[in-house]
């Protein structure tokens, strides 16, 4: 299996982020129903690893909290720009949560994610984008601030790649604990 964890987008911010995903040549949008931000990317494991993983992200006792995307920009910066993606304002509750999924995850012996965590949203890949276009793009959207919503869960995806883009299967679901 081939597995991430993730946050769920409430569908108000979903229609918001949906509303501006058009207008880029070259642009692959993210299915709506797609649309989370990635905690961490497992990667393939087999059956029993599954379980482990699992197991290990139902000890992690953390409090909901509030999160609010902010801003617009693209991986990888001072390259050709492939992914286009929506920001994520600081918040150490979020910090918080990442941390304890990574020691539990490192604790069952995976081994430690080597990136710095960038917490965001992906809309879009680019394939062969005018500069001009993204950059009108990224300034005609520079002040996206979708409504803050309450994450009161993540969840543990599979994921199947095939020719027309990546299948997302929700796994288990842990929640967080009332504030």
């Amino acid at each position: 299996m081939r597995l991430f964890i993730a946050l769920d987008l409430p569908e108000p911010v979903q229609e918001e982020l949906r509303q501006i995903c058009c207008g880029l040549p070259g642009a692959r949008w993210t299915p709506l129903e797609q649309l989370h931000l990635t905690l961490r990317f497992i990667g393939e494991t087999d059956g029993g690893m599954f379980r482990t993983i699992s197991h290990a992200l139902a000890e992690i006792r953390c409090p909901a909290f509030a999160l609010q995307l902010r801003g617009i920009g693209f991986f990888p910066p001072r390259k050709t720009p492939h992914t286009l993606w929506v920001g994520v304002e600081k918040s150490d509750d979020l910090l918080q949560l990442h941390r304890k999924m990574e020691s539990a995850l490192t604790a069952v012996g995976l081994e430690t994610e080597q990136r710095k965590f960038a917490p965001h949203v992906t809309l879009a890949r680019l394939r062969n984008t005018p500069a001009d276009r993204i950059g009108g793009f990224l300034a005609q959207h520079s002040l996206l601030s979708p409504p803050p919503f309450q994450v009161s869960a993540f969840r543990l995806y599979s994921s199947v790649l095939s020719r027309s883009g990546a299948k997302h299967y929700a796994e288990a679901e842990y929640l967080l604990s009332a504030a």
